[in-house]
């Protein structure tokens, strides 16, 4: 949710940030909304200042009348604030000044590019071959039990996923490692560690809503009888960790990191990626979260950023650094980077993880706050950001990784957790 005060003071810049991100709201009404409330609220407030001198003078008619037209304001002031907060939710964030304007991915910006695309002495095969030929993915089965977008991980692939899990919990919760990443990336932060998280989930509709993600709803599963939408990341139930709360700043930032399995339906994707595992309706991340005082937002991005790109180049998989256009980024984000990796089987890059500067954005409609030293409170700013988004790196590895003799490679910063330097 943005500040009011934005909205009121400049509403053609929150016009022209919903049109680049593609988003119908009226502001207008918004606006016009917004005074009738303030008017409605001070004739009421008015009101009960004149019941207040009335019960002093014992004037129990002017009373009894002064009670009955309250009674109507209040009504119409609930009216109008319900109006008005069903079109402050569709107000998108902010873009963040360096966002470039672009209708869809089409017209996001290549910012760097790390390793070259892989070559090949020898004919390459893609993930879906090379798991049919190792016996790693069985997504025939999977369709049987399940339905399509699903799949069996079997064997070494499984222990690869693992290891990827130990190989991210083992940076991010190394203060000394982070140290040199944002050393490396020439920032000025805290290395404070990432705190693990097993998170639920499951996440209620009113909590999804508050952290601007529920939407759209045909990607979520939900279940009626309980009331509650199965999660897309981590960071939908991480991100409300603080929910209500006003932190100190000392505290901050407040860093979390989670694995879990993720739930989208990819009602938007039909005939895309509809086979192997780059898009399924079931599958792993670890994710992580942080929340900071507002004038450290960016450049905790891009120490998310930096750490991902950390662990690209531990893994050496070829990667691009890209950040996102208006028009394909979320509402609730102010910046908003991707990593795209090279994939050998389709010959071109794939986004593997993407970053997300919310600013204060959820934070408002979480109100999570801060008190500040100096005692004064604002809302916190927040960040999410794919550490790994698993099926995706697997099919990374597996493709770039691939040997004439048909065995795969282990990327050797994941081998004391699989004790193995090759798969087949």
């Amino acid at each position: 949710m943005i500040d009011l005060k934005i909205l009121r003071e400049e509403p053609d810049r929150v016009k022209k940030a919903a049109k680049d991100k593609n988003v119908v709201v009226d502001i207008d009404r918004l606006l016009f909304l917004d005074v009738e409330r303030r008017k409605c609220q001070g004739e009421i407030d008015l009101l009960n200042a004149q019941r207040k001198e009335a019960a002093k003078a014992k004037d129990i008619e002017i009373g009894k009348k002064l009670k009955e037209t309250s009674a109507v304001l209040e009504k119409n002031l609930t009216a109008v604030e319900a109006e008005l907060n069903t079109l402050l939710l569709k107000v998108p964030n902010l873009p963040s000044d360096d966002t470039p304007i672009g209708k869809d991915e089409s017209q996001n910006v290549v910012l760097r590019k790390v390793g070259t695309p892989t070559v090949f002495a020898f004919e390459p095969k893609d993930h879906i071959a090379l798991g049919a030929t190792l016996g790693l993915i069985d997504s025939e089965t999977a369709t049987k039990v399940a339905g399509t977008r699903f799949t069996y991980l079997k064997g070494d692939l499984v222990l690869l996923q693992f290891a990827l899990v130990q190989f991210a919990f083992s940076v991010l919760t190394n203060e000394e490692t982070l140290n040199s990443i944002i050393q490396k990336a020439g920032l000025t932060l805290s290395a404070k560690s990432f705190v693990p998280v097993a998170p639920p989930l499951m996440i209620k509709p009113d909590v999804f809503q508050k952290m601007a993600r529920i939407e759209p709803k045909d990607e979520r599963y939900y279940i009626p009888s309980d009331d509650v939408y199965l999660i897309g990341s981590a960071e939908h139930t991480l991100g409300p960790l603080h929910i209500g709360e006003t932190l100190k700043e000392a505290q901050l930032p407040v860093r979390y990191m989670a694995f879990t399995p993720a739930f989208r339906r990819e009602a938007g994707s039909y005939g895309k990626d509809t086979k192997g595992i780059l898009r399924l309706h079931q599958f792993d991340k670890v994710e992580m979260e942080s929340f900071t005082v507002s004038q450290n937002g960016q450049n905790e991005q891009d120490f998310f950023v930096a750490i991902q790109e950390y662990l690209m180049q531990k893994l050496g998989l070829p990667y691009q650094v890209v950040m996102t256009c208006t028009g394909d980024q979320g509402d609730p984000d102010a910046r908003h980077l991707d990593i795209e990796t090279w994939m050998p089987g389709e010959n071109k890059y794939r986004e593997t993880h993407s970053a997300d500067y919310m600013t204060d954005y959820q934070a408002r409609r979480l109100s999570t706050k801060v008190k500040r030293a100096d005692g004064t409170t604002e809302f916190v700013h927040m960040n999410d950001a794919t550490v790994f988004a698993i099926g995706r790196t697997l099919v990374a590895i597996m493709e770039n990784n691939q040997q004439a003799d048909g065995t795969i490679l282990i990327p050797e910063v994941l081998r004391p957790w699989i004790s193995k330097e090759k798969i087949g």
